[in-house]
């Protein structure tokens, strides 16, 4: 301990040397922590995060209304760079086939089986998207739950 002369102690030296030091410590650890949060943008759907959005959003995104018949699940859209709607919907299977037909008229050839599930369609603004689609490629991925249920896995994203 530093001592000033016999029996006394210089207690402006002790706490200058203990002092400083932590209050540095707290302000530095509160200023990266400021940082830290800041530059956290894992709930941002502008920054890369998924943010649910209604299903008529994340459709419209892609050119296509929700049919009347369909039960809407789980819809998020993810900005950055691109933005990236997804949408899951439940409907009758045999209203599928019609609601891709009519919704993208120029498209390709629905695709069955193989790695792409019950029914697969992939559009791009090149062959049959909408005019009134914003994305750039829509792809469409069908499995059938049941022997009357068909789950549909909407994307529709920018390149």
């Amino acid at each position: 301990m530093v001592t000033a002369g016999r029996g006394r102690t210089r207690w402006g030296l002790v706490m200058a040397i203990l002092g400083v030091p932590v209050p540095v410590l707290v302000l530095g650890c509160m200023v990266v922590g400021l940082f830290l949060w800041a530059l956290s943008d894992g709930d941002d759907p502008r920054a890369g995060g998924r943010a649910t959005v209604p299903c008529a959003e994340a459709l419209r995104f892609g050119g296509a209304e929700r049919p009347a018949v369909a039960q809407a699940g789980d819809c998020t859209v993810q900005q950055g760079i691109d933005t990236a709607y997804a949408a899951v919907l439940r409907m009758p299977r045999e209203d599928v086939r019609d609601w891709l037909r009519t919704t993208y008229r120029d498209a390709p050839e629905i695709r069955t089986g193989g790695p792409c599930g019950a029914l697969c369609l992939d559009v791009t603004h090149e062959d049959g998207l909408p005019g009134t689609a914003e994305a750039h490629v829509v792809q469409v991925r069908v499995e059938y739950e049941n022997a009357e249920t068909a789950v549909v896995r909407y994307s529709a994203f920018t390149m």
